[in-house]
């Protein structure tokens, strides 16, 4: 008769004294997460460790959106889209910013993670009809057919483990704690021009309600958190042994450059050494907190207060590597990846960093400036590209970038909202209250509001109001690529989805901050995701995935979804060449 499984979450006091297991992964975001799946797929002895109270990391915040060219999903939506054709888009999008081989094994390995995890587990995908790739413009590009979304789950599922999911950005909920997608929005906003929509959103209001009675939140999860439920109830049912807010201090290692042999774990002030036959996988989300090395990599001056980012990704677990002889990769576009966000106080005395992916500043009526009034970049391009901008503007320039003040209407902010103001201007009066927002019955107010020089601000928002009509931004090129043009309002009756006017008082007026969404540099590895030395060196039973590996992307962000995806498809080649480890005499490399 076998043995009861342990429970979930487990203590770390009722493992024995010298538990051992096959693989260990140290961090339960999305990457760490499908890291420990993989390997309990694989028949493994699992441990998967958490230093926070909840699972899903940085994940659970996002979209969820995973990027994996090649998969069998991708002919529902693009027959024609091939490997060749996403090696052509990586090669040209990223180029000598990444190890060539790194992103060979993510177009190789890739389509059979998502067969693997689909298969073996409750994570389920769609794949959307249009998803364009973000550099539209350079070949090998697709509109659709690599950027994958988990299915909803119904977190009811999860019955008390529901409460370890990483809520959502609150700011991005609804109604008391309720999600939406993009499938919601047309039907919340017409709710009251069509039966269907009526509907539609009549049965959403009575899951909230009934949710509600029982739970702090909504059990509808989608997007990201739809991601760490399915996850979630996978781990369980495969008898992953889970630790939560427990922190690794030390991993241990045979001398002269031997294997990774165990690590010691500390959970309220109980210590234990545990043993590890195939190996670490290391998915702690990044070095982004840890306070020396976020000033080495992005600088003083970038506060880490501007970073929507989960609170777990601190870098401990690379000060640990560091110690066995793991190093940092090098070079790239960029150390971190960005979005423009925008900061507000919470109740409860913490900050809220709102990042602008894609509803307001790529629409139309809306406009960028800087300190001195004038615009300087392109509203439409892509997150990661708008906060490099705004870094170069400010440091390489010269220029006020930081921060940057996004400008609409009235009639944009009724359609579009602004930042955490949804449309039809929900929530307007507090955030005009705290002074979110800024307002002024004219752009000259607006300015002297905003400590802008007026002259500046009316000659810039005249010249943009002069061109739109010709679906031209002479300045910038803003609307000219697929992907920009996506990102504006596929109703609008001018000629560029992305080019209005900003013309209609009241003008209001949000200020914008470079935050950083993830790490980009992290430990060098081979195409295995086996941490290297100095010297190029494997160091035996030691990976890195997800934001604690140095990026295939070298800090490009060419697609949506390419921390998400890598990180699926690196954490399965790592448990699998982990499980590999555990079952050779030795294990031997």
């Amino acid at each position: 008769m076998s043995a009861a499984p342990p429970p979930f979450p487990t203590r770390l006091d009722s493992l024995p004294d010298g538990a051992s297991f096959d693989v260990v992964v140290l961090g339960a975001g999305g990457a760490g997460m499908s890291a420990a799946v993989f390997a309990a797929i694989a028949g493994a002895k699992v441990l998967l460790v958490e230093s926070t109270e909840y699972v899903g990391g940085t994940t659970a915040y996002s979209a969820g959106t995973t990027w994996v060219p090649g998969t069998h999903l991708a002919p529902q939506v693009n027959a024609q889209d091939n490997l060749a054709e996403a090696r052509r888009f990586l090669d040209a999008a990223v180029g000598e910013r990444s190890d060539p081989a790194l992103r060979e094994a993510l177009l190789l390995h890739g389509p059979e993670a998502v067969a693997t995890i689909e298969q073996h587990s409750h994570l389920k995908y769609r794949i959307r009809p249009f998803h364009p790739d973000y550099l539209s413009e350079l070949e090998g590009s697709t509109l659709c057919g690599r950027a994958l979304e988990p299915l909803p789950f119904d977190g009811r599922l999860l019955g008390e483990h529901f409460a370890l999911v990483r809520a959502p950005i609150p700011e991005f909920l609804v109604l008391g704690g309720m999600m939406v997608d993009r499938d919601d929005i047309p039907h919340m906003l017409g709710w009251n021009k069509s039966v269907k929509s009526a509907w539609y959103v009549t049965r959403l209001m009575a899951r909230q309600l009934l949710d509600r009675l029982r739970h702090p939140r909504g059990t509808r999860l989608l997007m990201g958190n739809a991601l760490v439920g399915r996850l979630l109830l996978s781990l369980k049912e495969r008898g992953v042994t889970l630790l939560m807010r427990t922190h690794a201090t030390a991993l241990h290692r045979e001398p002269a450059g031997g294997a990774i042999t165990g690590l010691t774990l500390t959970q309220d002030g109980q210590t234990k050494r545990i043993a590890v036959k195939g190996g670490v996988i290391l998915g702690t989300g990044g070095f982004n907190r840890h306070p020396k090395r976020r000033a080495e990599q992005l600088g003083p001056e970038l506060s880490p207060t501007w970073c929507p980012g989960a609170p777990g990704h601190t870098g401990t677990a690379h000060d640990l590597a560091e110690a066995v002889e793991a190093v940092y990769g090098e070079g790239g576009m960029s150390p971190a990846f960005w979005a423009p966000v925008s900061l507000r106080p919470r109740p409860d005395g913490s900050t809220a960093a709102f990042p602008h992916f894609v509803f307001d500043r790529a629409k139309p009526g809306t406009i960028t400036v800087d300190g001195s009034g004038r615009r300087y970049l392109n509203e439409s391009t892509s997150y990661h590209l708008y906060g490099l901008a705004m870094q170069a503007h400010q440091f390489n320039a010269g220029q006020p970038g930081i921060p940057s003040y996004l400008i609409t209407d009235a009639e944009g902010l009724r359609k579009y909202g602004l930042g955490m103001v949804r449309p039809k201007g929900m929530g307007l009066a507090s955030a005009l209250a705290d002074g979110y927002l800024t307002s002024a019955g004219s752009i000259a107010e607006l300015a002297g509001k905003l400590g802008l020089p007026a002259q500046n601000l009316e000659a810039t928002v005249q010249r943009f109001n002069q061109h739109w009509p010709n679906g031209i931004d002479p300045d910038f090129g803003r609307g000219t690529t697929a992907y920009q043009r996506a990102n504006g309002d596929a109703t609008w009756s001018g000629p560029n989805p992305s080019l209005g006017p900003v013309a209609k008082p009241p003008f209001y007026a949000v200020k914008l901050y470079p935050g950083d969404i993830g790490a980009a540099r992290g430990l060098k590895t081979d195409a295995s995701a086996r941490s290297l030395d100095r010297a190029g060196r494997v160091i035996p039973g030691l990976y890195a995935v997800g934001n604690d590996m140095q990026s295939a992307m070298g800090g490009a962000y060419p697609a949506p979804g390419i921390t998400i995806g890598p990180g699926l498809v690196f954490a399965h080649i790592s448990a699998k060449d982990a499980v590999a480890r555990s079952r050779r005499p030795g294990g031997r490399v």
